[in-house]
């Protein structure tokens, strides 16, 4: 069964931010403004990345999405942080109303549509688990019998950190969210054209059965200066460097390594 992921990689889309702006111009200057591009891509090499290269299950794929006015350099960065991940490509779109965009692309990139399929949405500051995709794949083949008859069903995983990165390296908490961004993902059949951006991620429920996983930590949800997550409970949470074992933990379970966070930091 395909597994496809989907990523707005500083994407202009008309809609779709926490954080508004009156024209698409502003919405364009503020995602290319330098220093943020430089957080983003730094989140996106030691966080986001290092988790889907090494996935146990690697049979899945990935779309990036970006603007059409994207600049060329930051694009060729992109290109060279993704050559070691060979399920990802890359989408060139123009400023447009964001779901729609992001419905297009995903059923664009469904191999079979005629055959049912497995989505999930992904942030360029978040982490998975290094087996998302191959639990995702078993939690699926034990809901045989909740699938049948459904045009969609969701898998939420809730448990996992709330963390932040700088040269100094990783601080987290442990939380439980469900209906986050990372570590959902959404089952639809065969011939219908449903995506997971058909819907909000956290009313999922109304639309569609939903299965939550709470038995492992699934995520890793960044906070930072220019994430669209920075309001509201952003700020409720304390983060706390990482001892040994915690470090350990981002490493073995999400593949984010403290010293590669560093480095990558006080570049």
């Amino acid at each position: 069964m395909q597994a496809i992921g989907l990523c707005r990689f500083s994407y202009p889309a008309l809609g779709g931010f926490q954080v508004g702006h009156e024209t698409t111009e502003e919405r364009i200057a503020y995602l290319y403004d330098e220093a943020r591009l430089e957080e983003r891509f730094r989140l996106l090499e030691t966080v986001a990345l290092p988790c889907l290269e090494a996935q146990t299950d690697p049979d899945f794929g990935i779309v990036f999405v970006i603007g059409d006015q994207f600049p060329q350099q930051h694009e060729k960065r992109l290109e060279s942080l993704l050559a070691d991940l060979p399920q990802a490509v890359i989408h060139r779109e123009p400023p447009r109303r964001h779901r729609e965009v992001m419905k297009e692309v995903l059923n664009d990139a469904r191999i079979h549509p005629n055959e049912p399929c497995l989505q999930f949405r992904y942030d360029d500051d978040d982490a998975v688990s290094v087996d998302f995709i191959a639990r995702l794949r078993r939690a699926v083949e034990n809901s045989a019998g909740l699938l049948k008859g459904e045009r969609s069903v969701a898998f939420d995983w809730p448990k996992g950190y709330v963390a932040e990165f700088d040269a100094s390296g990783i601080r987290a908490a442990e939380v439980f969210r469900p209906l986050n961004v990372a570590a959902l993902a959404m089952y639809v059949k065969g011939g219908s054209p449903l995506t997971i951006m058909n819907f909000a991620h956290e009313k999922l429920p109304r639309f569609m059965p939903t299965v939550s996983l709470p038995d492992a930590a699934m995520f890793v949800r960044s906070h930072n200066g220019s994430n669209d997550s920075r309001q509201g409970v952003a700020q409720q949470v304390k983060v706390a460097p990482l001892d040994a074992e915690g470090a350990a933990l981002f490493r073995d379970r999400f593949a984010i390594d403290e010293d590669h966070v560093r480095q990558v930091f006080s570049a």
